[in-house]
């Protein structure tokens, strides 16, 4: 049992360095509040890896003397992911930080659809223009792009 405890002890020592590097407030930070009443949340990611090991092995010259060695390692990772902005009216937004993989299709479709509102809202600005031009009798003008480079 004795030799139980050695390894125990390992674990129980990195575990609670660990424990001293991060805490709940390493994820999602402490809010901060601005003077006009927003608040801005941090969030980051962590990455943990751990390993502990140990051995026991008998003396070299007395067998019955039982000997232990171990170690065990931790790497550590922490990544900002963005900030999430609450106003003081309620609205939540995130902001990414540092995002270099592309969306993948369901964030996308996720976004359409969330923005699908304006969109239709413009469409309709657009057919509501046209069709105000051509009972005037005016010229309908070539649709342009929001973006310069499509």
């Amino acid at each position: 049992m004795a030799e139980n405890n050695k390894i125990q002890e390992i674990i129980k020592e990195s575990l609670e360095n660990i424990r001293t590097i991060i805490d709940a407030n390493t994820v999602i930070g402490t809010p901060m509040e601005t003077s006009n009443g927003v608040t801005i949340v941090p969030v980051s990611k962590i990455s943990m890896g751990f390993a502990s090991g140990g051995l026991d092995f008998d003396g070299k010259k007395d067998s019955s003397a039982k000997n232990f060695g171990g170690g065990g390692g931790t790497g550590l990772s922490v990544q900002p992911v963005g900030f999430l902005v609450i106003t003081h009216e309620g609205r939540v937004e995130m902001i990414n930080v540092g995002q270099k993989t592309p969306k993948d299709t369901i964030e996308q479709v996720a976004d359409l659809l969330e923005r699908t509102p304006d969109i239709v809202y413009r469409l309709k600005m657009i057919f509501d223009k046209f069709a105000e031009m051509k009972a005037d009798g005016e010229a309908q003008p070539a649709i342009e792009s929001e973006n310069k480079d499509e």
